[in-house]
């Protein structure tokens, strides 16, 4: 028995049986992409992306911070697997590109393990480069801006090397980041592994947790349930926010750019506000009778955060389009689509 795809003749033996799907699958997909933490907020928005665009996309997810609700759309479509799997043990898959955005994001998630936290940024980075080498794909990597921390020089260019305190509560994040930049590079040098690194700023939109201490969903749901908005300080510390879709259209940009362009490059809204603006825009865009209150600042939590974005701009040839007012108005209405009842956190950290 023979059969065609594509202009290639596959010999099947008699017992062989082809799926309408999988014959679907590999003549029109486009690239077999790998998505690690592909059910989390980010990483169900990208998988999102890349089957509308006709791609073939492995979802691996330990769901320690992902949802399977992020992704249960998805799982109609044939090109679209997911596989529960931890990335602090080694892979073997056949891909053509690897997004590696494994790694909870909230300190309210990483501070609770910090030490799988860090594993998970640097065992995770050499396995996903092993799998990389092994299989010569193409793989980002999802950074962060936490790698400045708290920022003495603003806004922050790619070139700033960072203000971080390397045994605070929050340096597992930080500096499990920063390792696995380091290691990126180093496969890049050494193996030269074709390498792109996105430096993630501030991003919010649907499928948020409600519980995972991010400063808009907090401000959401204490807004829909009534209760006082927290802000921890006074309010003045800055963050500059970037919607889910721009941010997704960044990092697939930064994904397609020439391969000598290697990063690390700035992902993130150049528009800054202050905590306190937030919340008085969450107050009114909600309509709620609900008003602020004030904590003390936590421990590390950076004063000021925004992204030099030229080289994006330059490169990439990408900016966010999404106003701040726009994007509260989906988030807001995406959180009062879950309902009041949902699990939420009052400590208002920073996001990525």
């Amino acid at each position: 028995m023979e059969m065609s795809l594509s202009g290639t003749t596959l010999a099947l033996s008699p017992c062989t049986v082809i799926s309408s799907e999988w014959i679907f699958m590999r003549r029109y997909s486009n690239k077999r992409i790998l998505v690690t933490g592909g059910a989390g907020f980010l990483g169900s928005h990208l998988c999102e992306r890349l089957l509308d665009e006709g791609n073939e996309v492995l979802c691996v997810d330990n769901f320690y911070t992902g949802r399977r609700t992020n992704i249960t759309h998805l799982l109609k479509n044939p090109l679209f697997e997911v596989l529960r799997h931890d990335i602090c043990f080694p892979l073997y898959v056949e891909v053509d590109e690897i997004y590696n955005l494994a790694c909870p994001a909230s300190p309210v998630y990483y501070q609770l393990d910090p030490v799988q936290t860090t594993k998970t940024s640097v065992h995770g980075a050499i396995n996903m480069l092993g799998l990389a080498k092994r299989v010569k794909a193409k793989i980002l990597q999802a950074s962060t801006s936490e790698v400045y921390g708290d920022p003495e020089v603003h806004p922050q260019p790619e070139t700033y090397r960072g203000n971080v305190n390397v045994t605070g509560i929050r340096a597992c994040y930080d500096e499990g980041k920063r390792c696995a930049e380091t290691l990126f590079f180093d496969y890049y040098r050494q193996y030269k592994l074709k390498i792109k690194v996105a430096r993630i700023f501030n991003t919010y939109g649907p499928r948020m947790q409600p519980d995972d201490g991010r400063v808009v969903s907090n401000f959401v749901m204490q807004a829909i349930r009534g209760e006082n908005l927290t802000v921890y300080g006074d309010g003045s510390q800055t963050r500059s926010f970037c919607y889910v879709d721009d941010m997704i259209g960044g990092l697939i940009r930064l994904m397609e750019s020439s391969d000598d362009f290697t990063g690390p490059v700035n992902i993130g809204s150049p528009f800054k506000n202050s905590i306190l603006e937030i919340a008085e825009r969450v107050i009114s865009i909600t309509g709620t009778k609900s008003s602020i209150s004030f904590a003390l600042l936590p421990q590390d939590d950076p004063i000021q955060r925004q992204p030099d974005i030229s080289i994006a701009k330059e490169m990439l040839g990408w900016s966010p389009t999404v106003m701040i007012e726009e994007g509260l108005m989906k988030t807001i209405h995406y959180f009062r689509e879950l309902g009041p009842g949902v699990r939420g956190n009052n400590y208002n950290a920073d996001c990525r």
